[in-house]
């Protein structure tokens, strides 16, 4: 598909589920942090991407500085993220053109494989407009909730991110007004009448959300070798 592809790595945690005051995207793991592992798998998979980076306007000049420390010169462009994810997305959707193709990834998830990245790109077109990554369910799942039924296993998947779209769909679907159903940025476009396709998601393509999860992180960059 001759477009040109952004991605757009939401980056708007505190990192109070750390139990430390350090946001969660600037942890380091094996000597980088976390959003600049992220941004590199991007950088790596698809030259000339453009990468947009949300975060809050108050972690502006702390990002710099870590690129500055770190030598790390990646073009990118940052954009003010909201009160909510949704605000987030749609405040960096207006820095994308239509006519693009866009990926929108969580800036904490730093071990998506170029592998996956490249296969999304390869399947967009007309006849999937927009594409996200899924895992089967493994473990057994329980309503709070006892006159609620248990989910049926063999019908639930687990959901991650790059979440990939036309661009001119996705800008268009984030217009419509906030509703409580809006779970991630499939959920929007399919409630703007987006057909949303699936393929197979990575184990290893965890979210950094608290420190076992820096535990696995280091695990996954050994075995990855990188």
């Amino acid at each position: 598909m001759d477009r040109q592809v952004y991605v757009i790595l939401v980056a708007g945690g505190s990192g109070t589920r750390m139990g430390g005051s350090v946001p969660k995207q600037f942890l380091r793991i094996g000597g980088k942090s976390v959003l600049q592992r992220t941004i590199e798998r991007f950088t790596d998979a698809v030259p000339g991407i453009k990468v947009v980076v949300v975060l809050p306007a108050q972690h502006f000049r702390t990002w710099k500085d870590i690129c500055l420390e770190d030598s790390f010169n990646s073009p990118q462009l940052l954009v003010e993220g909201g009160i909510t994810r949704v605000q987030s997305v749609r405040n960096a959707l207006a820095k994308v053109p239509d006519g693009a193709v866009v990926m929108i990834h969580d800036g904490v998830r730093p071990f998506v494989s170029k592998e996956l990245i490249r296969r999304m790109l390869s399947m967009m077109g007309e006849k999937c407009r927009a594409l996200i990554p899924v895992l089967p369910v493994t473990d057994t799942l329980r309503s709070t909730d006892p006159s609620v039924p248990a989910p049926d296993r063999s019908r639930t998947v687990s959901v991650q991110t790059p979440q990939v779209f036309l661009s001119e769909d996705i800008r268009k679907a984030y217009r419509r007004p906030y509703e409580l159903g809006f779970t991630d940025d499939a959920s929007v476009a399919e409630r703007d009448g987006v057909e949303v396709c699936m393929t197979e998601g990575e184990k290893f393509n965890i979210k950094i959300t608290t420190p076992d999860d820096l535990v696995t992180g280091g695990a996954i960059l050994s075995h990855q070798g990188s």
